[in-house]
């Protein structure tokens, strides 16, 4: 099993912080910091990334839209956070450009991103390998909605199959709250996957992959209130949320190996990815375990999980940029 202790610090070489071009990509890479208006602390956040890979020395552009690469952008590595870009499937498009133009990134390769993102292929996978999933249906925009797809459950949670902070989730207690949920999550031009409420904690499982997935120390969510939704507003700040969270360490002597093996059966499927979140849900009072979903690419805010795992196995932000880069430097040739 891999233990966070392996994991050390690495550093871009400083002859290929001379040779070579970066760019970082972002949708508010070029905002002063402070919040957004309608993403909150999301700007909050890139302006932070920005700031962490300027004191790395290196060589860097920076860029808040797709144009910068349809044609080459004469650079030679991209890292990419410009991953909700308004339209269905966006997390593919940078991969995509970069492919084209030939040029390496950091994050998994086109198809793999498109499945981590598509939270219903995402549990076949997890499924597939072995680890526990709660029962789940995705109803596909412009196919039929039948009830009997729908799992069996007392209460449903409803979210777009691709969405990102809790962005348009919503619970039902019968089958016609299930249909409107849906039917709202198609009428914005999403899929909308349906899945029985879970009770419990959230376990998060982060990982940075090259040579093998290498696990972060885990960390958990205990909260207040078990049975309430957050929503994409309070994840970003944008109106108060009173409910008390805490996220602190995993390393409970029952649960945390059982969710570590699970954890490390799911990263294995998608590597290689450079970094990302596998996140699962504990219910204490039963012992049952599922997992949830994974976000390859996903928020590296020194606030969120990635980082805070990141700083409990001893790295600094900054740190643990240049990692996931160098990390992707060496699986793309650019260094040995």
């Amino acid at each position: 099993m891999a233990k966070s202790l392996d994991i050390r610090p690495l550093q871009i070489p400083d002859e290929a912080k001379e040779r070579l071009r970066f760019l970082f990509m972002a949708k508010h890479a070029l905002w002063g910091g402070g919040m957004h208006p309608e993403d909150g602390n999301h700007a909050i956040y890139h302006h932070e990334v920005k700031t962490s890979l300027e004191s790395l020395g290196i060589n860097l552009q920076v860029a808040d839209n797709y144009n910068v690469l349809f044609s080459h952008p004469n650079v030679d590595f991209v890292f990419p956070l410009l991953n909700r870009g308004g339209f269905v499937n966006s997390e593919m498009m940078i991969p995509l450009l970069c492919n084209m133009h030939r040029i390496g990134y950091v994050g998994a390769m086109p198809f793999i991103r498109g499945l981590g993102d598509d939270k219903s292929m995402s549990k076949l996978v997890a499924a597939n390998a072995g680890v526990p999933t709660a029962p789940w249906f995705c109803y596909r925009r412009g196919a039929s909605v039948n009830e009997a797809d729908c799992p069996k459950a007392e209460r449903w949670v409803i979210k777009p199959n691709a969405s990102s902070a809790s962005w348009a989730i919503s619970d039902a207690f019968d089958w016609a709250g299930v249909v409107n949920a849906v039917a709202g999550i198609h009428g914005q031009g999403h899929d909308a996957i349906v899945e029985p409420y879970l009770d419990g904690y959230d376990v998060q499982a982060a990982f940075i992959s090259s040579g093998g997935p290498k696990a972060l120390p885990m960390l958990i969510y205990e909260r207040e209130d078990t049975q309430k939704l957050w929503t994409y507003y309070e994840k970003r700040d944008l109106v108060p949320n009173t409910e008390k969270a805490t996220l602190k360490p995993f390393d409970d002597p029952e649960f945390a190996p059982r969710v570590q093996a699970m954890a490390e059966k799911v990263a294995r499927e998608f590597e290689p990815f450079d970094y990302g979140r596998i996140e699962f849900r504990l219910d204490i009072k039963t012992g049952e375990i599922n997992f949830i979903e994974i976000n390859l690419n996903c928020n590296l805010w020194s606030e969120k999980v990635v980082a805070k795992s990141a700083a409990v196995a001893g790295f600094s932000h900054a740190q643990l940029l240049e990692t996931i880069i160098a990390e992707g430097l060496k699986r793309n040739g650019y260094i040995s």
